[in-house]
């Protein structure tokens, strides 16, 4: 455990997969109340997806299971830099009620026009949560340069403090479209955080992180909660090995 955080290495990305997919199975069934998961983009989190949809489709209560992104590339969903579309074709599709996959709306002029409809959806599903945070269980990852959802360092979003979704002109990494992000205060009213990183490439980054680098991804902790980074050995800093 560092500060608020807690570290778990796994062997590798299919055991890191399976860990977090037991993890967000294990906050599901915590009660038989709806659930709400923010999900992630990228590519690490497409073999969780697919257990999602796969071996694990049979354990989870699909129709009480309300599913969000925390950013999107400002795209439509039938491009394939699309986070949700990606998601959907994975597994949502097939698995989750329509009414439940809660997309950011990409069709709309400007991605602030979409980070307001966005929130305002947040805020109207938050007030049926009965003063349980926004949502259950929120995914995440690191970028190369520690950047998690569309919060990139040195970006005014990381300090937005009041709105929930911003809209992000600049993404500081590929691809270069603009994008719509939340914030750290809704990414942060969760009871619990669920960071995925995997792969040689991020053990510089971590270790940045991991020694409070004020960057982004290191700044994020579930108010209400763990804050759990699942990491496989070859993302690992060498001060997690043993």
């Amino acid at each position: 455990m560092t500060g608020r955080r807690k570290i778990i290495v796994l062997p590798d990305a299919e055991a890191l997969a399976l860990a977090a997919a037991e993890r967000l199975i294990a906050r599901i069934d915590r009660d038989s109340k709806p659930v709400a998961v923010c999900l992630t983009g990228g590519s690490t989190p497409i073999r969780l997806y697919q257990l999602l949809g796969g071996i694990f489709r049979s354990r989870i209560p699909w129709p009480r299971v309300h599913w969000f992104m925390g950013d999107e590339r400002f795209v439509p969903q039938s491009n394939p830099l699309s986070n949700m579309g990606a998601a959907r074709r994975i597994f949502l599709h097939d698995c989750a009620p329509p009414k439940n996959i809660h997309a950011i709306d990409t069709d709309t002029k400007t991605p602030d026009i979409a980070a307001i409809a966005y929130e305002q959806e947040l805020r109207i599903f938050q007030k049926s949560r009965d003063k349980q945070p926004l949502f259950d269980l929120v995914l995440m990852g690191a970028g190369p340069d520690g950047h998690t959802a569309s919060l990139f360092p040195n970006s005014s979003a990381i300090d937005e403090e009041e709105k929930w979704v911003v809209g992000v002109a600049n993404a500081n990494v590929e691809p270069f479209v603009p994008r719509v992000s939340l914030t750290l205060p809704a990414l942060e009213s969760t009871h619990e955080i669920l960071f995925m990183a995997c792969g040689g490439d991020k053990r510089d980054i971590l270790n940045r992180i991991f020694n409070d680098e004020r960057l982004p991804a290191a700044r994020a902790h579930a108010i209400a909660g763990e804050t759990v980074w699942l990491v496989d050995e070859a993302a690992a800093p060498p001060s997690l090995h043993r």
